[in-house]
């Protein structure tokens, strides 16, 4: 039986969208998977809202049967909280203060970086507004994933799309290696690209925190390697081996 109970709002409305095309199924089961859209080629695409690492195993499974795979992932840069009673009631309707950035995608590009460059692989960025529907309880709870440090009077218990700004489409090397800022030098570190990200304007502060996990990626990714230590830090250059990022233009 497929287990779609869990499925948001979120998940179901984008699914439904991608699928609405003729000959598209949904929840297919094939080669010992569920899809969650298979095309009339056979290629498949798959909707995740988090942990893009969960779906590895079936995307390399797919790609080493000569299957076309798409992953759609939501990237929520503005969130509406909404807080209902136990009857449905709105309570209160809200915007978080949290701005996300394309920068954040790469903490969930840690747990699929292998098939990322695969040339039957894509990755489809949607920039997206999110309601998030929390649900009043009677006593403080602890959260579902369990990683609340206080137990809380609400739970969350919906996603909905409220809106879709913005669509990035991943597939080259140099879609990723765009993603560096224009006043990056050849030569930098951990600490030179976070000082770039910061100087980038109507980008949320938090970006620059990310910059870690972009230099984990793109290395483990060969597009960019380290090339000589400065004191503690280490040096990275794009590798112009492997991109021809001068043809495309960096990420401004």
């Amino acid at each position: 039986m497929i287990n779609i109970y869990n499925e948001s709002s979120l998940h179901k409305t984008l699914k439904n969208f991608y699928s609405a095309q003729e000959g598209f199924r949904e929840e297919v089961s094939e080669d010992g998977h569920i899809y969650d859209i298979l095309s009339p080629d056979g290629s498949i695409i798959e909707i995740q809202t988090k942990n893009l690492s969960k779906l590895l195993p079936k995307i390399q499974d797919a790609l080493s049967k000569g299957r076309r795979c798409k992953i759609v992932y939501p990237l929520v840069i503005q969130k509406e909280i909404i807080l209902l009673k136990k009857d449905g009631t709105q309570i209160s309707a809200r915007k978080s203060p949290k701005k996300n950035s394309i920068y954040d995608l790469f903490s969930e590009l840690t747990g699929i970086y292998p098939v990322l460059l695969d040339r039957n692989f894509s990755l489809e960025v949607l920039f997206i507004t999110a309601q998030e529907i929390r649900t009043q309880t009677d006593c403080p709870v602890q959260s579902k994933n369990k990683k609340r440090r206080f137990k809380a009077n609400w739970i969350k218990t919906n996603k909905k799309l409220k809106e879709i700004h913005e669509t990035k489409i991943f597939y080259s090397k140099e879609d990723y290696i765009a993603l560096l800022p224009q006043n990056l030098n050849e030569d930098f570190t951990v600490k030179d690209l976070e000082k770039c990200l910061k100087e980038i304007k109507g980008l949320p502060k938090s970006a620059a925190k990310n910059s870690s996990l972009i230099v984990w990626v793109l290395v483990r990714m060969n597009l960019i390697t380290q090339t000589g230590t400065k004191g503690k830090a280490r040096i990275y250059k794009i590798n112009r081996q492997k991109s021809e990022i001068e043809q495309y233009g960096f990420f401004k």
